[in-house]
């Protein structure tokens, strides 16, 4: 591969080292893992796919890569997704993301959240959970972290924060990651932090509502910012009210928190079918009490339910992948966001969604290109 934007895609995998027996190599590595991101972003969710899509497009291939022996068959995929250090596949994927996202924009919205592939265990073992971080703005998985289940969550933050660069964003992570290790870990990366508090802070989250309930007896009496959204989508009415305040020495142990300057409190009306229902959600943050800063970015955090793993379920059946063995259930994944960032960058936008964009890149060879950046 000879131009720039094939390095993009073949370049990163340059440094994996291959998990083979040389004498037995018959596939170079950095052309099999080129295949398969492909087939991902062509539509194929397993091994068996996407050997199948790739001999169909064998001379398309060919145009960028040698395939001295062809498209890799499945249980070759197999194995060496199997066998691949995750760590090492991981680091190949932020290596890419750094050089297509050079830099976040200030004030961007990392949010940091976890998702478990539930088929992905074996019989009684446990499936893949990963923690991953999606800025909200640029709609890209920033990278990943894999855990052995979702309590682990509190050990792996901290690791994918130190991988990545936050300089002047604001990280977002509910309330398995409230954490006083996971604000200093924030803080270290010159990032902001939003910190969901819910009941794994019992004595903190008692504090809060406890100052919220005084506040609404007599708001006038406490200094305090406001900001008020409200939006209307197919049928339903939610009306966001965020308040937020500086009386730090109303919480409970506020020096815990590295550089704790505000809290807040949002309420969520939402009104579906004339039934209304309210939610008050407690927070903590590195920010300073602006009512309408904290209310958007809480807001945006949101987006890795809706653009990352609902679309990992949705458009790449993430929740129905079997791939166990070995490593390959974390790299398999990993290459489903490649496919979906290479998606999301693409500079000519297509009309539908994920999946629908999956099928023209699986039958387009001019609009996968475009994807890959060869044109």
């Amino acid at each position: 591969m000879e131009t720039e934007s094939r390095l993009r895609m073949a370049e990163v995998f340059v440094g994996i080292r291959d998990p083979r027996q040389a004498t037995k190599v018959e596939h170079s590595l950095v052309e099999l893992l080129v295949v398969a991101v492909c087939g991902v972003l062509a539509g194929a969710d397993d091994f068996v796919q996407i050997e199948e899509w790739g001999k169909e497009k064998l001379d398309w291939f060919r145009q960028y890569l040698t395939l001295e022996n062809g498209i890799p068959s499945h249980d070759t995929f197999g194995r060496v997704f199997a066998a691949i250090d995750a760590e090492e596949f991981g680091t190949a994927f932020r290596r890419w993301v750094n050089h297509v996202v050079p830099a976040l924009a200030r004030d961007e919205v990392v949010s940091i959240d976890g998702k478990t592939s539930r088929r992905s265990g074996k019989v009684n073992g446990t499936p893949l959970h990963l923690v991953s971080a999606f800025a909200a703005n640029a709609n890209v998985v920033l990278g990943q972290r894999a855990t052995a289940e979702k309590s682990n969550e509190k050990t792996a933050i901290p690791e994918l924060l130190a991988t990545l660069a936050l300089e002047g964003c604001i990280v977002t992570i509910d309330a398995m990651g409230t954490q006083p290790t996971i604000a200093q870990a924030i803080r270290d990366r010159g990032a902001e932090y939003i910190l969901s508090v819910k009941d794994n802070q019992p004595t903190l989250a008692d504090s809060m509502r406890d100052f919220f309930a005084a506040f609404l007896a007599a708001p006038a009496r406490t200094p305090h910012q406001f900001d008020e959204v409200v939006e209307k989508d197919h049928g339903r009415l939610e009306v966001r009210r965020c308040y937020a305040f500086d009386q730090l020495d109303c919480l409970h142990a506020p020096e815990r928190w590295p550089d704790l300057s505000s809290f807040a409190v949002i309420t969520s009306e939402r009104t579906i079918q004339g039934k209304t229902t309210v939610e008050h959600r407690f927070y903590i943050s590195s920010l300073p009490p602006d009512a309408v800063r904290l209310n958007r970015a809480v807001r945006l955090h949101w987006r890795v339910e809706n653009s990352l793993h609902w679309c990992m379920d949705v458009a790449f059946g993430d929740d129905q992948m079997r791939v166990r063995s070995g490593n390959a259930a974390h790299n398999f994944a990993v290459v489903r966001h490649f496919a979906l960032n290479l998606i999301r960058i693409a500079p000519i936008k297509r009309k539908g969604g994920i999946k629908v964009r999956r099928l023209i890149a699986a039958t387009s060879d001019s609009y996968r290109a475009e994807l890959l950046g060869l044109v």
